[in-house]
């Protein structure tokens, strides 16, 4: 019954994020990869990517001075906040009294926080992530147990562009490698937002990009360790033929032969399914 008070209530006014970090002197840390977002009518366009999040779970890194959290917030989510910043704490501290029961803050590094044990089961991930870990953190993510799906609904993440176009990449370009095989062989994977350097405090000297990724189930009969001893060994020297970067894995030129993959193709020809059927028969061997 509380939920649903809740939902028929409009938002709290909140003064303004500039007005917010000039009060609590939050400038951004360079040491932590923080660039602040301070345009609301764009957070509230990135919170809306995953669609409906009324009463929804949903898990953020970095949270910053609150910017992105007020949109989620605001879109009826049940938010669990991880920032390591302790300069940040207050000014988050604020968002849980003006939007009670809804908003929790956990003071810690997201490298090491259970993120499924403290947001739950089919949370949404948002973040505009921290641009120094989002590629270890989004790689946790991905390589999480699939049963059949993930503990997690659905990935909403800012990257950097270069980092948004590996992962999206399709075969025979030249951000083709080992991140779009792991986003993309049991998950889908689009760039939904490009986002100017402009819009960030201050402004990072490359463009950025919000992705979004749904899992689906994962192919059978494939282990994620094949998929990664493969890839690993194919674009570890992804300029030359599969028959000279596999050799020293054990297995992967019986595997490809069977497959029916020429040997003499580089990896960034070889798609994701190609990649995961070989795979599949190399965890046969």
């Amino acid at each position: 019954m509380a939920a649903d008070t809740r939902s028929k209530l409009p938002p709290p006014k909140l003064p303004p994020l500039r007005d917010v970090i000039a009060a609590h002197g939050l400038q951004a840390s360079k040491a932590l990869g923080q660039n602040f977002l301070l345009d609301e009518q764009l957070l509230d366009r990135i919170a809306a990517i995953p669609g409906p999040l009324e009463d929804q779970p949903a898990f953020e890194v970095g949270p910053g001075p609150g910017g992105l959290t007020r949109a989620i917030l605001r879109a009826g989510a049940r938010l669990v906040a991880v920032e390591r910043d302790r300069r940040c704490l207050p000014a988050l501290s604020e968002l849980s009294e003006a939007f009670p029961g809804q908003f929790r803050v956990i003071s810690g590094d997201a490298m090491a926080v259970d993120a499924r044990a403290e947001a739950g089961e089919g949370a949404h991930i948002i973040a505009n992530l921290p641009y120094n870990v989002g590629t270890a953190l989004l790689i946790g993510w991905l390589s999480t147990d699939w049963s059949p799906l993930p503990w997690w609904s659905s990935l909403t993440l800012m990257f950097q562009m270069e980092v948004a176009e590996r992962i999206v990449a399709k075969p025979n370009g030249d951000h083709y490698g080992r991140l779009a095989v792991l986003s993309q062989w049991r998950s889908d994977a689009r760039i939904a937002m490009k986002v100017h350097r402009s819009a960030f405090t201050p402004p990072p000297k490359v463009m950025s990009a919000v992705v979004h990724i749904t899992p689906k189930p994962a192919p059978e009969g494939v282990q994620l360790k094949h998929l990664e001893r493969l890839t690993a060994a194919a674009f570890g020297q992804r300029r030359k033929m599969l028959r000279q970067s596999l050799k020293g894995l054990p297995g992967a030129l019986e595997a490809l032969e069977a497959v029916g993959i020429d040997p003499q193709r580089r990896a960034e020809t070889v798609s994701v399914e190609e990649f995961v059927e070989t795979a599949r028969v190399l965890g046969r061997l």
